[in-house]
């Protein structure tokens, strides 16, 4: 996995804590009574609901990328692991020299 997908998949990660907290949070408030309380209210129900949207727009990208690279790799193997190999041979190399 590059640093790119990690960095992708902890994203999605954490915003499924914050939308699992927010959720807790605001059933929690749900006893509290007054204008600031239903205003704190409004305003954590909408960002939760774009922590939503924006989790599932991650997801659906992430899915739609592996699909994409299990493809190539499925239709390609040969050449796959050519572009594996040559990479690595690269990065060696780089990494070797001073």
């Amino acid at each position: 996995m590059s640093a790119n997908e990690l960095n992708a998949e902890q994203l999605v990660t954490d915003l499924k804590c914050v939308v699992r907290d927010s959720e807790e949070l605001l059933q929690a408030s749900a006893g509290a009574v007054g204008a600031e309380a239903d205003s704190l209210r409004k305003r954590l129900s909408e960002t939760l609901a774009a922590a939503k949207a924006t989790y599932r727009h991650f997801e659906d990208g992430a899915l739609d990328g592996v699909k994409a690279a299990d493809k190539v790799i499925r239709d390609h193997p040969y050449h796959s692991v050519a572009v594996a190999f040559g990479v690595g041979l690269l990065l060696g190399v780089l990494v070797v020299r001073k």
